[in-house]
């Protein structure tokens, strides 16, 4: 696992997460119980602080990162999809980015939103809880109702009991 403390800034982990052999955490970095973290994301608490909620999927090859002296904050049961960016923002809990979405500085994602597959957040943006978007720039296509939380939170539940099945179970073959 490519966790690394960068002059005095220390990763932080909590009972159960997995972090990809191929992934890099760097620096002031704190990551919430039961969060999966896969091959080949970067979490770079080399400038800014980042704080990841629990049971949050940080799936392959995203980036998280921030400015100096910033803070990007992902609430819990978020889900990152592969190839996204997230660049000193606040994602609210239970949210969804999609696969190759990008998130701008100080942009602001409300609980249970959905971001579309690459669609593009503007910095300073603020996505309204509950809100789907979608496109470049990102504008709302639709509101979240029940029936779609609940459909999203069987997906958020796999990803969390996926961190301990990687724990478990991941073994090299060669």
């Amino acid at each position: 696992m490519g966790l690394y403390e960068l002059e005095g800034r220390v990763p932080r982990l909590e009972d159960g997460v997995y972090i990809s052999p191929t992934a890099q955490v760097i620096g002031d970095v704190r990551i919430g119980a039961d969060c999966w973290i896969g091959p080949g994301a970067v979490l770079r608490g080399d400038f800014g602080s980042i704080t990841i909620g629990a049971c949050t999927a940080v799936e392959e090859n995203c980036v998280i990162h921030c400015y100096p002296d910033r803070e990007c904050n992902v609430g819990k049961y978020v889900t990152i999809g592969h190839n996204a960016t997230v660049h000193a923002a606040r994602i609210g809990d239970y949210a969804t980015i999609g696969m190759g979405a990008v998130i701008g500085v100080d942009a602001k994602v409300g609980r249970w939103c959905i971001v579309g597959e690459g669609a593009v957040v503007r910095s300073r943006q603020d996505v309204p809880p509950e809100t789907i978007v979608a496109g470049v720039p990102a504008e709302p296509i639709g509101a979240l109702d029940e029936a779609k939380k609940d459909f999203r939170m069987i997906g958020k539940r796999l990803y969390a009991d996926l961190a301990r099945r990687y724990r478990e179970g991941l073994k090299p073959v060669c």
